[in-house]
């Protein structure tokens, strides 16, 4: 138990001087964009870290750096996609908002804010290293079907975020709501796709006689947490509503939040 425990609080204050770094990077560059690049870099290496950390001196079996692989390359995936993307920008809006809603308090505020997602963040990669140290040599066909589950995930993340692209740089749709592809399914699929990928680690993690695997389910429910309520789809409808106005509540009306579902009756194709 103190060799997870140990874990446990290092990937927290992993987590925290991290996020205490992208502050810095916030404060001075001006743009908040960059606040998402670092969390997710910042994810992915203490995630893959704790995944090849050895426990009682023994070394890195297969499993270990299966999970570190599938880490590293959603982290490099979606922390490239979103630094292209910031560096298109002059401010995160999302972000933005709260800045303006801070007010003189806003430098004070963001630090905190950033330490309470770090702090939200460590069940996720936690979750990582009880996936990765499940006591079993071999891989299992469980293994197989995480790695798939995220592969997927990573594969439908990045088609959504093309579509999106694809969308926003035709001058015909300035102004309008991208609702073709994936966005015709859910208002947010690249939030669904980065939640479904977090499943992999329970469907890794979860192994009888290893009952530290039950905290593999943590990533998804937390996941799961931010993106509908917290920093993902709460702020940035906010913000399309205020861009986008009646566009964006015609869209709201015919089309689900986060499962891809089929569009209700009147959607445009």
């Amino acid at each position: 138990m103190a060799i997870f425990l140990g874990g446990f609080a290092s990937i927290a204050l992993s987590l925290a001087v991290l996020m205490a770094f992208a502050w810095v990077v916030q404060q001075r560059s001006g743009n908040s964009g960059w606040v998402d690049t670092i969390w997710t870099f910042a994810v992915g290496l203490v995630g893959a870290v704790s995944a090849l950390w050895p426990l009682a001196g023994d070394g890195s079996n297969i499993r270990q750096w299966l999970v570190a692989g599938l880490v590293a390359i959603w982290s490099l995936r979606l922390g490239t996609h979103i630094a292209i993307r910031t560096l298109g920008i002059t401010d995160d809006p999302r972000y933005a908002a709260f800045a303006a809603e801070w007010g003189l308090n806003a430098p004070r505020r963001m630090f905190i804010f950033l330490q309470n997602q770090a702090l939200g963040s460590v069940p996720l990669v936690f979750s990582i290293f009880v996936a990765a140290h499940v006591p079993a040599p071999a891989l299992r066909g469980q293994d197989v079907l995480g790695a798939a589950i995220l592969l997927i995930a990573i594969a439908g993340e990045a088609l959504a975020d093309a579509q999106l692209r694809r969308f926003r740089h035709d001058p015909a749709n300035k102004g309008k709501v991208c609702a073709t592809g994936l966005w015709r399914w859910s208002r947010h699929p690249n939030y669904f796709f980065e939640w479904f990928g977090w499943l992999a680690y329970p469907v890794i993690g979860l192994a009888a006689g290893y009952p530290w695997g039950w905290a593999s389910l943590l990533a998804p429910v937390f996941m799961y947490w931010i993106l509908v309520h917290v920093t993902g789809i709460p702020p940035l409808e906010a913000q399309m509503l205020r861009s986008r106005g009646e566009h964006y509540r015609a869209y709201q009306s015919q089309t689900s939040m986060f499962f891809p579902l089929p569009p209700r009756e009147g959607m445009a194709a």
